[in-house]
């Protein structure tokens, strides 16, 4: 090993090649290539997100519309097809939202209504927060019971 031909490990070290605000000799001195004047050319500055020059910008261009209801309940939707699911797997007759989240068809928070999609075959009792009108006629057709919560 001699100490002439030590160099840094490949890609250790990132040269540009721009030398800013050496000197006039460099090319690049005086203004270090930020223009004359103006807040680009200070120290400290970052544009403003979404700054488009001055031009009113997209998201102040774009119109508002719509709004959101603060008293919204969201539901978790559960059809009578995984209902079908669940109780043939189980074997279960009495269901509620209990049994529902331990088997992961929802999550302990959720708020769980069913839905009419698909065919119920099985005489179920179901307890959670809130049926479609064809859920529950499906269910009570089978002989069942729609309890909500």
């Amino acid at each position: 090993m001699k100490l002439n031909t030590l160099k840094p490990a490949e890609g250790s070290l990132k040269n540009d090649g721009k030398r800013k605000g050496r000197g006039q000799g460099s090319g690049k001195g005086g203004t270090s290539t930020k223009g004359h004047k103006g807040a680009q050319s200070r120290s400290g500055y970052s544009q403003k997100f979404g700054f488009e020059g001055g031009q009113m910008p997209l998201q102040r261009r774009v119109p508002k519309f719509g709004f959101k209801n603060i008293n919204r309940i969201e539901f978790q939707g559960i059809n009578l097809d995984r209902i079908q699911q669940f109780v043939e797997a189980t074997k279960l007759t009495a269901i509620d939202n209990e049994t529902l989240v331990a088997h992961g068809l929802a999550h302990k928070n959720d708020k769980i209504k069913i839905l009419g999609r698909g065919e119920l075959s099985a005489k179920v009792d179901i307890k959670v927060h809130a049926f479609s009108a064809a859920a529950k006629a499906a269910i009570e057709s089978k002989g069942g019971t729609a309890t909500t919560i």
